[in-house]
C-alpha cells in the first residue's frame, strides 16, 4: 500500500522559484522601487501555491485514492484525517 509518489517534476519549478528569490534579493540591495519588489514577490508566491497545488493533487490521487480502494479501515480513516487535518491548516496560512 505504501506507494511512493515522486515530485522530481516539481524540481525545476522550484529552481526557477529559487532563481526568482535571489533577483528580489537583488532588487532589494539595489534599492529598487518598493512596488516593483512587491510584484515579484507576489509572482514568487503565486509559483509556490501552484507547485503545492500540484503536490496535493498528486497525493490526493495517488496516495489518498490508494488507500480509499484498499481493504484497511485503519489506513482509510488516517488518510482521511490527514487530508482534513491538513485542509485545516492550509485554512489557518491563507
Amino acid at each position: 500500500m505504501n506507494k511512493t509518489t515522486t515530485h522530481e517534476e516539481q524540481l525545476g519549478f522550484l529552481k526557477k522559484i529559487e532563481g526568482q528569490v535571489r533577483g528580489v534579493q537583488k532588487m532589494i540591495e539595489e534599492k529598487r522601487y518598493c512596488v516593483d519588489i512587491i510584484t515579484q514577490v507576489h509572482s514568487i508566491i503565486g509559483a509556490l501555491h501552484r507547485v503545492e497545488e500540484e503536490i496535493f493533487r498528486k497525493h490526493i490521487n495517488s496516495c489518498v485514492v490508494g488507500a480509499l480502494k484498499g481493504k484497511s479501515e485503519l489506513e482509510k480513516e488516517k488518510k482521511i484525517t490527514e487530508v482534513v487535518e491538513l485542509m485545516s491548516r492550509f485554512r489557518k496560512v491563507a
